[in-house]
């Protein structure tokens, strides 16, 4: 985070927000340059990725379904909106200590003797990490005496779209984002490589919750993508992975998604669309016909 904060600081902070004579290591302003870097970063990468995501990849027939909420969309922005700014002050936290040197963090390839091997070994590390640590968080964050005050929030959008991706109570929020933050803290890993995981990571979790259960075969068995989270917000007690599947079948809370058992949101969707088409032909709309899964009036 220093990379971003002395960016920040060169050719956007200094002298329009901050003096020049306010020493760039004083750890008050890394606090207040950390928290606007963190929040203006934040809301940039979700309505950047959610939207792209929105227009160009979620199947909007989904909206059709029965459980999918009114207002669902504006009201996963403004919980998304009011809960990041929240799980920042955590977050700031943290990237503080990282600023000031507390981390295993390196800028040089060269400070180990294995260099380009020891990057990629890191990476490979650091996502069987944070996958195995929040699996664990998030099946806590169901367990009984948490779950109504922290992760119910999320669970309302039973069909979400990406705008859900971060609509969290503040708590869960900073917590299922805790691993990737205290992965630095205890393994070496190379700045750059955690600040591009750090935001791939949150592309990632918007794509879980894009309602495209496409996956490529040889992969099913493996990735944990939007089939495998639809399911989890559907029927709650399965599939709380993030990228794999590895943990929930270790800890026997995996779930073969119902999309590619053909009995998904989707082919729900079509099957209630199929059953309206045919009523409204059974009743004498003769001008009716099912193209591309909608009861269109034929022409």
């Amino acid at each position: 985070m220093d990379l971003v904060l002395s960016v920040a600081d060169y050719y956007l902070l200094t002298p329009y927000a901050y003096p020049a004579s306010w020493p760039e290591d004083d750890i008050f302003r890394q606090t207040i340059s950390l928290l606007i870097v963190t929040n203006i970063g934040a809301f940039i990468l979700y309505f950047t990725f959610a939207s792209l995501n929105y227009y160009f990849v979620y199947d909007h027939s989904l909206m059709k379904h029965p459980q999918f909420l009114k207002n669902q969309v504006s009201r996963e922005i403004k919980s998304t909106v009011l809960s990041l700014p929240w799980i920042s002050l955590p977050t700031v936290a943290l990237f503080l200590l990282e600023v000031r040197g507390y981390s295993k963090l390196y800028d040089d390839l060269g400070e180990f003797p294995d260099g380009w091997l020891q990057l990629i070994g890191s990476v490979i590390a650091f996502l069987v990490f944070t996958d195995m640590m929040i699996y664990w968080i998030h099946r806590g964050l169901h367990h009984r005496l948490v779950y109504k005050s922290f992760h119910k929030p999320h669970h309302l959008w039973k069909i979400p779209t990406p705008f859900a991706s971060h609509a969290f109570h503040p708590v869960d929020g900073f917590l299922q984002g805790l691993p990737y933050h205290l992965y630095p803290f205890l393994f070496p890993l190379h700045k750059v490589a955690y600040l591009s995981l750090y935001i791939l990571v949150n592309i990632w979790t918007i794509s879980i919750h894009d309602g495209d259960f496409r996956v490529p075969q040889i992969l099913r068995p493996f990735i944990n993508g939007s089939a495998h989270h639809t399911d989890h917000h559907l029927f709650f007690d399965y599939n709380y992975g993030q990228y794999f599947t590895l943990w929930d079948r270790i800890g026997g809370s995996f779930k073969n998604p119902s999309a590619f058992e053909g009995k998904g949101p989707l082919t729900y969707v079509k099957n209630m669309t199929e059953e309206k088409c045919n009523n409204h032909l059974g009743n004498g709309y003769k001008n009716e016909k099912l193209i591309n899964g909608k009861c269109t009036k034929n022409e």
